[in-house]
């Protein structure tokens, strides 16, 4: 798995193409090649991805059609064509691929200039608004004006709870003891941390069935359960649901709604002065 403060890009590449892009992107993003689009989506069904990269010589026929049904499928994930050479049937391709959904081109076949290459860089390595800003913002919203370690909490949680499972993993990333954190809750009068992750966690699985063509599998997996069993129990233990009827029943909105409503709005007032790190750290 790349490291997670750079952006994850699929990429359909020959191999030529592969060694100028990592260099380009090397500390900017990381790439993760496939030699087939059908492999390429697979990853995206299976960890979070910025975007599809493909070469103009990957798209055949069957890739086109591939490319097509992954655009309506996944639309929150942009497929971005890149050309390092011209031919006679440059143009025809072109069109074809735009008939795909493919919305982005990025044509690098001028040996002499270096725009295309720093366009592509920009394109898939810039900042871009993602699913915890999402939950993050409305939270702030709620919440008003908080300190510095409870904007840290917020942050780390909702960022990280997707790999995050534990209470104890959210902590230490805190560099708080689990049993230290749980306890300011309670004299806070707070929600534990416990209900905290899986509320949010529920989010992100919610945004996640919302993005795209995501099966329940892909989803379990994404948010690191052991198998879709797994996540099926979890969900029935808190929920009295299956992940079908969570899909189906609990769009994004209505599970963050249900979030803000019984976990912050009601303590948006002791958020304000809540200090969950050490003292001196907020």
């Amino acid at each position: 798995m790349p490291p997670p403060d750079r952006p994850t890009i699929a990429a359909v590449l020959d191999p030529a193409e592969r060694l100028r892009v990592e260099a380009v992107g090397n500390g900017c993003f990381a790439l993760v090649h496939r030699e087939t689009v059908r492999d390429a989506i697979r990853v995206v069904r299976e960890r979070p991805v910025r975007a599809m990269l493909v070469s103009l010589s990957r798209c055949s026929v069957e890739a086109r059609a591939q490319l097509e049904q992954f655009s309506r499928r996944f639309p929150a994930v942009p497929t971005v064509a890149l050309v390092t050479h011209r031919d006679a049937g440059h143009a025809e391709a072109l069109l074809r691929l735009g008939a795909t959904g493919v919305r982005q081109v990025v044509d690098t076949s001028d040996q002499n200039d270096t725009r295309g290459w720093r366009r592509l860089r920009e394109l898939l390595g810039a900042p871009q608004a993602d699913r915890s800003l999402a939950i993050l913002t409305p939270i702030y919203a709620t919440t008003g004006p908080i300190g510095a370690g409870a904007r840290r909490f917020w942050e780390e949680l909702v960022r990280h709870s997707p790999e995050s499972t534990t209470v104890r993993a959210i902590a230490l990333r805190l560099g708080v003891t689990p049993s230290t954190m749980v306890s300011r809750f309670v004299r806070s009068g707070l929600p534990s941390p416990k209900d905290h992750l899986v509320a949010v966690r529920l989010c992100h699985a919610a945004r996640l069935f919302d993005e795209g063509d995501l099966t329940i599998a892909d989803v379990a997996y994404r948010l690191e359960f052991a198998s879709p069993q797994s996540f099926g129990r979890h969900l029935r233990g808190v929920m009295g649901i299956t992940p079908t009827e969570f899909r189906s029943r609990y769009p994004f909105s209505m599970v963050l709604e249900r979030f803000l409503a019984s976990l912050v709005r009601p303590h948006a007032a002791v958020w304000r002065r809540f200090r969950p790190l050490a003292p001196g750290r907020g």
